[in-house]
């Protein structure tokens, strides 16, 4: 063979192997980052589960629900941030903000560096609570393969015989920032939630979605309340 035909194959050979390396460097970063992910979502849903259950505990310890955090801007004392506001909920909007880790003894952020979200019906941040009388007003709600919604938790009319949620606990997911009518509905939303799978699709049903959602369940509220004789 001639050293320019040598040469040439040579070239060749490099510029595969460059090829090759190169295509594997991207599928083990695309891998590898979808591993990242999926990890990060496991965590921050059991940091949702370990929230649930701290809510449940401290209504079981007084008797109530705690109100949202007072936040943590710079317009809030550094020992107060993360702790359940002072000021009594006047509203449902009002009892939706922050959760108040400090006080629950849970991280600051999810595992998107994310402060989580909580929404908790007024009457329930009032102890003692009067079961007989008490209504849960939270709504979570999904979508069906054709993005027909439906309940997940509550239903049309809350009520003494039809119960909703007392709470809820939200993730924003790797966003911060809504990027659907979805996730837009869920950073307004005070009383109506929605939980759906996790879709990269903008022209899904309701547009993309990440955001992580866990319910307070009312019967296990109760149940817990009862037995550490906090219920009345």
């Amino acid at each position: 063979m001639k050293p320019h035909a040598k040469q040439r194959g040579a070239a060749l050979l490099t510029l595969l192997l460059i090829a090759t390396v190169a295509m594997a460097a991207v599928l083990l970063s695309a891998f590898s980052g979808s591993g990242v992910e999926r990890a990060r979502e496991q965590r921050t849903f059991a940091l949702l589960a370990q929230a649930n259950e701290a809510l449940i505990g401290f209504a079981a310890t007084h008797g109530r629900l705690p109100r949202p955090a007072a936040g943590a801007d710079a317009n809030t004392a550094s020992d107060q941030a993360g702790r359940e506001r002072a000021a009594p909920c006047t509203s449902e909007a009002d009892c939706t903000g922050l959760l108040p880790w400090t006080e629950l003894g849970l991280p600051a952020q999810d595992n998107w560096g994310h402060q989580l979200r909580y929404s908790v019906t007024p009457a329930f941040t009032v102890a003692p609570l009067a079961r007989t009388a008490l209504v849960a007003s939270k709504r979570v709600l999904s979508r069906d393969a054709s993005g027909t919604l439906f309940f997940v938790a509550g239903q049309e009319a809350c009520s003494l015989a039809a119960q909703c949620a007392p709470a809820v606990i939200l993730s924003r997911g790797r966003s911060d920032t809504p990027d659907s009518q979805d996730e837009a509905g869920n950073l307004l939303a005070s009383t109506d939630f929605m939980q759906r799978p996790r879709s990269a699709e903008a022209g899904a049903p309701g547009g993309a979605f990440d955001d992580l959602l866990a319910i307070v369940p009312l019967n296990t509220l109760y149940e817990r309340m009862a037995a550490a004789k906090t219920l009345p």
